[in-house]
């Protein structure tokens, strides 16, 4: 049986994926939470295989906080079932170990056949994601730009999109207002642009947002 545990801020998608894994065979929701803390304190005390997180899931920073249970938990595989663009999030997410990167699109099926897969090894990522981490290995020109944005950078850079200041930034992520305005400064600089509206549009061209 594969030990499942379902990290999620919404109690309409745990109970949904909680409701059909219930008579399930292979498959055991054997834990549920809704932030990051709770996650941290329920892989300190259960057995987990496979953990189904979303990136929105309050409490997590970055794709480092993914990386580091990861890190400190290698038995447990990490599904990313998240909203949050693949273009944006994906090839960081393999850097870092994730096994699968499923779009809340997916349905539950697929989710199961995804966990089944993963359990066994298999890393899944969708074709497009594929295809994205080709280009950057090709290197294009605009792909050039992309890869040389670190994971920190695309993340200030989403925050910015979502109409968000500096010091809301700060407190999301962590960290100091300062060290936001310098990612700031070298994001504009890896764009070559000069201002935040030209930032924005040019990331947008390139689907980095």
């Amino acid at each position: 049986m594969i030990k499942v545990c379902i990290a999620d801020n919404h109690p309409v998608v745990q109970h949904g994926i909680k409701s059909y894994f219930n008579n399930s065979n292979s498959i055991e929701i054997v834990a549920s939470v809704n932030d990051f803390n709770s996650l941290q304190n329920t892989l300190q005390t259960k057995s987990i295989n496979v953990i189904v997180v979303d990136l929105e899931l309050d409490g997590l920073s970055s794709i480092r906080d993914i990386k580091s249970i990861i890190k400190e938990y290698p038995e447990s595989k990490i599904i990313l079932f998240t909203s949050v663009s693949e273009k944006m999030y994906a090839p960081t997410a393999i850097k870092a170990g994730v096994s699968a990167y499923l779009l809340k699109t997916a349905s539950l099926k697929e989710l199961e056949t995804t966990i089944i897969r993963v359990s066994n090894g298999v890393v899944i990522f969708s074709d497009e994601v594929k295809k994205t981490i080709e280009e950057l290995k090709k290197g294009k020109k605009s792909d050039r730009l992309f890869k040389k944005l670190s994971s920190r950078e695309i993340e200030v850079l989403r925050y910015l999109n979502d109409g968000k200041k500096n010091k809301e930034i700060a407190q999301i992520l962590g960290l100091d207002e300062k060290t936001i305005s310098t990612y700031k400064l070298r994001l504009l600089a890896k764009l070559n642009v000069t201002n935040l509206v030209d930032l924005l549009n040019k990331a947008k061209s390139l689907e980095i947002i």
